[in-house]
């Protein structure tokens, strides 16, 4: 098979060539901007799953669909101990400049343009937002210099107070959409990876939002304990947002996923084929596409049969073990590497939580001599707490791997 040709594309936040199985969720999304468009409630969003699932790529897409609805959108990735404020200046900036873009175009604009002078404002107070990352005291020098071309707009959202900033700032940005008659959608990757300040900041500006039917909605995605730090942050979070899981894919989306790209390129696989790599994936879009472009490659000619991705599995986990798994398991210390080997050995290698307290006996350890490297693991991103006194990989298929480690 012509590898230029092949259309399978593993990578970290790529969008796939086929983007099977999620339809009831951009469905969903599609509603919210309606909704929010009419001035109907509606919640703000937010994505889980394990790594390799797609929540990545899902919201990329989401932003795509509300920029195509003509909102501003702006995505920022979170970073732990990171401040929130740069990040999200830097995104809101980029979505009033796209709103403004739009509505100042008098083909889409109708009858509400953006006032120039209005925009300019809203951008002064976003100047001044992010200018209060730097903290008190700061010399000229290490202050950040948001690159926002229009004089600070001093008296809002600047009080160094996040929650009470935050809520400004979105109050400002949501009155420039409603003016105009759009939105604005705010992404934010790795939301797990807030500081609990910056994550309770969101939740209250949310809140406050959703109360005035402000058109601005949050899509947050992260790992699957993420219902559970915002939860920790503000009780009445459990209400503020909608979760939406996000799993692997059934059986006939991965096959969808392998044979749409496949057969644009005037390729196919055969049943035998789809059985042996849906076995290998578990229907992980990451996994799907790994074990695809492998299977591709070392088939002579279409279709590709099961032959074929029995010769081309070890390579395909090769690239895994190297560039999903092992940059991973670098991470870790010989501690919490004991930590995560004992985790395998007990779920069997399967995708399932087990006992913190199992983890201790099967080490033949006290618990408490054990929660640092837990509490690092959990830090790092590696390991998720499933539930009181559980525990489980964020990686899916990474207790199988690490059974193949010495």
């Amino acid at each position: 098979m012509d590898p230029v040709r092949n259309p399978f594309a593993p990578g970290a936040g790529q969008r796939p060539p086929e983007l099977a199985g999620r339809d009831k969720e951009l469905d969903a999304f599609e509603i919210v901007l309606e909704r929010v468009a009419r001035g109907r409630p509606e919640r703000s969003l937010v994505l889980t799953g394990l790594r390799g699932v797609g929540k990545t790529v899902l919201l990329g897409e989401l932003r795509s669909m509300a920029m195509r609805a003509g909102w501003g959108a702006g995505k920022i990735e979170a970073r732990p101990d990171a401040d929130l404020r740069r990040p999200l200046a830097a995104a809101l900036h980029r979505a009033i400049r796209d709103l403004a873009v739009r509505h100042r175009d008098p083909e889409r604009a109708g009858d509400d343009p953006v006032d120039p002078d209005r925009a300019d404002e809203v951008l002064g107070v976003l100047k001044a937002f992010a200018m209060r990352s730097a903290p008190d005291g700061a010399k000229l020098r290490e202050r950040w210099q948001p690159g926002i071309d229009v004089p600070v707009a001093n008296g809002r959202a600047d009080s160094g107070d996040i929650e009470i900033d935050l809520v400004e700032l979105f109050t400002e940005v949501a009155g420039l959409a409603q003016e105009v008659g759009s939105g604005v959608a705010v992404l934010i990757d790795e939301m797990q990876d807030l500081r609990p300040d910056d994550i309770s900041a969101l939740c209250a500006a949310c809140h406050e939002l959703s109360q005035s039917r402000a058109p601005l909605v949050v899509v947050g995605a992260g790992l699957p304990h993420l219902p559970a730090v915002l939860s920790a942050s503000k009780s009445y979070s459990e209400r503020l947002f909608k979760y939406v899981r996000i799993g692997q894919l059934d059986r006939a989306d991965a096959d969808f996923a392998l044979l749409a790209p496949a057969e644009r390129e005037d390729a196919s696989f055969d049943l035998d084929a789809l059985d042996a790599l849906y076995e290998a994936s578990g229907g992980y879009p990451y996994f799907v596409q790994a074990y695809g472009k492998a299977a591709w490659d070392a088939a002579p000619r279409s279709p590709i049969g099961a032959p074929d991705v029995k010769l081309a599995a070890p390579e395909a986990e090769s690239e895994l073990a190297v560039g999903f798994f092992g940059s991973r398991y670098e991470r870790a210390t010989p501690a919490e590497r004991e930590y995560l080997r004992a985790m395998a050995e007990l779920s069997e290698g399967r995708d399932e939580p087990v006992g913190t307290a199992g983890i201790a006996d099967h080490l033949g350890r006290k618990a408490s001599s054990l929660s640092p490297a837990r509490d690092s693991l959990l830090k790092k991103g590696l390991v998720f707490s499933a539930q009181r006194g559980q525990i489980a990989f964020t990686v899916p298929h990474f207790g199988r791997y690490l059974l193949t480690q010495p």
